[in-house]
């Protein structure tokens, strides 16, 4: 842990994360850009091609943790769910749920935010760059589900000093 680290949290992080190069797939990243660029207050937006131990640290700083994640068949629509800690902080392959990483933020860094997983239907998974036409209505979607929380959720977070 670095010692400049601030106990100041910002209130939302936005963690989208899959593989930019297997078209569909790569929808989450798209949304955490997207949402970037839109400069929110009180939000931070980041992508990743997976969730790995590293991000632990930054998850632990936010008050809330919206993961964002490509989900292959049913359901056919942008769904967002509650998430709670995994049991065990374990990680048994590369890369991690989002369950483990809140776990991991608990028990390395001493905080678990709230957190959610806005999961986006696909169909294509094929090599390239692109989103598919349903993918990219997932990606509209989730788009405006994420303004709406940020937009609710700021007003009721505030950063910790």
């Amino acid at each position: 842990m670095s010692p400049e680290r601030s106990n100041a949290r910002p209130p939302i992080l936005i963690l989208g994360y899959g593989n930019t190069l297997r078209s569909d797939d790569g929808v989450g990243p798209k949304v955490a850009e997207a949402v970037a660029a839109l400069n929110l207050p009180g939000v931070e937006a980041a992508s990743y091609p997976q969730l790995t131990p590293e991000l632990a640290d930054p998850i632990s700083r936010a008050g809330l943790v919206i993961f964002v994640d490509a989900a292959l068949g049913n359901p056919r629509e942008v769904q967002i769910r509650p998430l709670e800690p995994a049991v065990s902080a374990q990680i048994m392959a590369h890369a991690a749920e989002p369950q483990t990483m809140l776990a991991l933020a608990r028990d390395v860094f001493g905080h678990a935010p709230t957190a959610c997983w806005l999961t986006i239907p696909i169909e294509d998974t094929s090599i390239g760059e692109g989103l598919s036409e349903f993918a990219q209505a997932g990606f509209c979607a989730a788009l405006a589900k994420i303004v709406a929380l940020a937009n609710q959720a700021s007003a009721s977070l505030q950063p910790l000093h």
